[in-house]
């Protein structure tokens, strides 16, 4: 059985709608070159096909849309040796598919449904129409695996209200279906049976006119149909004036510190400062200077940029080191590099940023 699966769907006025399944189901969709590889070819195919007017990108079972990269394979490649050739190759398509899907020229329904991380979080961003349901737990948590959100997190963290985007980096918070929306990661809320009734009112939509509007008016009666599930639970909207307050410090080092000294019974403040504490301090300074150095760049300059620190990451030991411990040994206990925020060398930082070639591969974009 393929990784990928792909069904056409006939239109009642002779077009068609294009579904995209992820289907590896028992590693929760994580996002394999395999996968990239069949998607791309595809989603080239039908951008110049007339016939076909949509395209949704979905996933098998209910549990994951997409739970993140294939980082473990990459694990593997590092501790091979190969790190720096596997990890361009891997990253370069990958960051290749996610610009190809934020700049395509027909409509993409991503059926956020599930868990979306990591990888997930790349595939759902680019697209035209994000759906979220009852069941959505997004989230960019690589701080705890030595690396930093990529995927054009550096996009579109940057363009989160306030500093929300810089604390969600930093401590990985999950985001659930109404702060998805509250954030610009998603566009609708959907109640999470209601997929059949989506590729089914799709079918018999009019897409004799402008195929966006046709797309905003189907998922538009599904959400208004949804009402009666809808979760408002959003505890980053809750938290908006303390995120503000918490991360508006002069250094990193005050940040954490900050952190450190609040005293909260809020299970939410906890969870964060347990994360922000236990998550690589490399990461940490990865992700305040990957943020700053990419916020005015365009979305093709930010993907070449992120596969200049995706790569370096992939020729040190800090993101190995964290896959390492979370999901290859599972021990829970990595040897970062730094013990600690303050003991971080600025000059090993600044090398994460240097790029390794003389032509960045992504630089065609």
């Amino acid at each position: 059985m393929s990784c990928v699966l792909f069904t056409s769907y006939p239109t009642t006025d002779g077009k068609q709608i294009l579904e995209i399944q992820l289907n590896a189901e028992r590693s929760l969709n994580a996002l394999s070159l395999e996968m990239i590889e069949l998607i791309e070819p595809w989603l080239l195919a039908v951008q110049s096909d007339p016939r076909v007017v949509a395209v949704i990108l979905t996933s098998a079972g209910e549990k994951a849309f997409c739970a993140g990269g294939d980082v473990v394979n990459l694990y593997h490649a590092i501790a091979a040796g190969d790190g720096a050739s596997v990890g361009t190759d891997y990253f370069t398509r990958e960051y290749r598919l996610d610009y190809l899907i934020h700049t395509y020229s027909k409509p993409i329904i991503c059926w956020g449904s599930g868990i979306v991380m990591g990888g997930g979080m790349g595939l759902m961003n680019g697209c035209s129409h994000r759906v979220v349901t009852q069941t959505s737990h997004l989230a960019m948590p690589e701080v705890t695996i030595g690396l930093y959100p990529d995927v054009g997190g550096s996009w579109f963290l940057n363009r989160m209200p306030g500093r929300t985007g810089l604390f969600l980096g930093l401590t990985g918070n999950p985001i659930y279906a109404a702060d998805a929306l509250f954030l610009g990661l998603a566009d609708r809320f959907v109640d999470a049976d209601k997929y059949g009734q989506l590729v089914e009112s799709l079918q018999h939509t009019d897409w004799s006119a402008d195929a966006d509007l046709a797309v905003r008016r189907v998922l538009r009666q599904l959400e208004q149909q949804s009402e009666a599930v809808r979760r408002m639970h959003a505890p980053i909207q809750a938290h908006y004036d303390f995120i503000q307050r918490i991360t508006d410090q002069d250094s990193i080092a005050d940040l954490l510190s900050a952190m450190a000294k609040l005293q909260s019974d809020d299970p939410w403040i906890q969870r964060s400062k347990r994360a922000i504490t236990q998550g690589s301090p490399l990461s940490v300074h990865l992700i305040v200077e990957q943020l700053k150095r990419t916020r005015h760049l365009s979305l093709s300059e930010v993907f070449a940029a992120e596969l200049v620190l995706s790569t370096q990451c992939c020729m040190h030991t800090e993101f190995a080191e964290g896959v390492r411990a979370l999901l290859v040994d599972k021990d829970g206990k990595p040897d970062w590099m730094f013990k600690s925020v303050e003991s971080v060398d600025p000059k090993v930082v600044e090398q994460f940023f240097t790029s390794p070639w003389e032509h960045n591969p992504l630089t065609t974009l």
